[in-house]
């Protein structure tokens, strides 16, 4: 029989390493190394060949997804929970993770599902506070405080629900493992008889996780590879908007992108993000401008705010909330390159109004038009949009699905689009004033 061996893992990153070390090597935590016993497995294992068959003969089950009955939640997954699948579910502490499941497991409760919540962080007393506040009562919604990994998948297999909520897998522990919950072992251990029970009974089990300091979930790695879907839930905690997307999704797109407002009756979904984030714009000043950025199947209007004011303290700052900062670099050069504008000793700040992140280029003209508005001291007209990717050599380069955001741009009231010369075509019909442009140096000109 094989000896076990001691084997030396860090619990940030997951890292193995040959001996102790009091820093990881990989990560650079400190005193995140920890020793753990590994048994390996016999070089001939005992056991039947496993069941194969062919896949035209595997069947197919046209009811796999259930869905929750709140539209935000079922775009984001691809339309509703996967039956057999396992999520998980991360955030900050506070941000609302344990509330938003919570509203979902009593509208499944509502539609006739049986739900199963095992919290090992809150006893029964304060989860049913939370959810007298939230308006959630069902009887097929039951809670137990649970930790132990063995009672919670006796528990499914003897009750079939539909759904099971774990919070948190941090505190969750098997009874054959030897370390402490939270640790690196009794994670992945927890994890692995979790995802094997789920797709055994066939039941969608949601785990909720521990973010780290640094924004990403705690844990080793191979949790996010185990599961079949990773969920965020996003946005910062002063603000009372809260962001829901999908990391890693085998069932589905992972572009889609939730909108919650935290009230008081919990997280609402919000149906018209356009009208949250641009109700307290004020359009008279300079250096405000509207902008779209697509998330999968839907185009979010955001305001961007830029301020430019001379550097009085050395070096420029060059300072950006919900949008890069490398790109914001790259604009500003173009400016000065191409356009001449000087700014190389002046302070730029970029602030996009709402929490919401710009990841993609369509947004880079309305911002190059932001900082010039604020540059120059002169105010951008509120009806109009401003779409269009900026290159290197000042050009401005089309962007995609451009036809849904003019189309959605004119239900919110906009009457002139600035958008790349080459995506004007076909969208005279719309009823808006197209215009259309191939350089910075002109749209500047048409602007202002």
């Amino acid at each position: 029989m094989a000896k076990s061996k001691t084997v030396y893992v860090c619990d940030e990153c997951g890292a193995e390493h040959p001996k102790w070390v009091g820093r990881c090597g990989s990560c650079g935590a400190w005193e995140t190394v920890k020793a753990f016993k590994h048994n390996p497995v016999r070089a001939n294992p005992i056991g039947p060949p496993a069941e194969l068959k062919p896949l035209d003969q595997i069947t197919r089950n046209s009811d796999s997804r259930i869905q929750t009955t709140q539209s935000e939640f079922d775009a984001v997954v691809g339309g509703g929970v996967v039956r057999g699948s396992i999520i998980l579910f991360g955030g900050q502490p506070g941000i609302g993770k344990s509330t938003l499941l919570l509203q979902l497991s009593g509208l499944m409760a509502e539609a006739g599902h049986k739900i199963l919540y095992f919290s090992g962080e809150e006893s029964g007393e304060q989860l049913a506070m939370r959810a007298d506040r939230l308006g959630v009562k069902s009887d097929r919604l039951m809670f137990a405080n649970e930790s132990i990994v063995e009672s919670i998948t006796r528990s499914i297999n003897e009750h079939k629900p539909a759904l099971v909520i774990v919070d948190s897998i941090q505190t969750a522990y098997s009874e054959a493992g030897e370390n402490l919950p939270g640790s690196i072992t009794q994670v992945r251990e927890s994890a692995a008889q979790l995802l094997r029970v789920a797709k055994e009974t066939n039941v969608c089990i949601v785990l909720v996780g521990h973010i780290t300091k640094d924004g990403y979930l705690a844990g080793p790695k191979m949790l996010e590879h185990l599961v079949d879907t990773v969920l965020y839930l996003e946005g910062d905690r002063q603000s009372q908007v809260r962001l829901l997307r999908a990391a890693k999704n085998r069932f589905g797109s992972t572009n889609e992108l939730g909108v919650y407002e935290m009230m008081r009756e919990g997280l609402i979904p919000v149906e018209n993000p356009a009208k949250l984030f641009l109700s307290q714009r004020h359009s008279e000043v300079s250096g405000t401008v509207v902008v779209t950025s697509q998330e999968g199947s839907r185009t979010f209007f955001l305001e961007v705010q830029a301020l430019v004011a001379g550097a009085s303290y050395g070096n420029p700052q060059r300072n950006v909330t919900g949008f890069d900062l490398r790109r914001l670099q790259m604009l500003l050069a173009v400016l000065e390159r191409r356009a001449g504008f000087q700014l190389g000793t002046q302070d730029v700040f970029i602030n996009v109004v709402s929490g919401l992140k710009i990841a993609e280029p369509a947004a880079d003209l309305g911002v190059a038009i932001a900082i010039i508005s604020s540059l120059k001291n002169r105010v951008v007209d509120a009806g109009a949009l401003i779409i269009g990717e900026i290159g290197l050599g000042g050009e401005v380069r089309n962007v995609g699905q451009i036809r849904q955001r003019v189309e959605e741009a004119k239900k919110l009231g906009f009457n002139e689009v600035i958008l790349p010369h080459g995506d004007h075509k076909d969208l005279k019909d719309l009823g808006l004033k197209i215009t259309p442009v191939r350089s910075v140096s002109e749209a500047v000109d048409i602007v202002f």
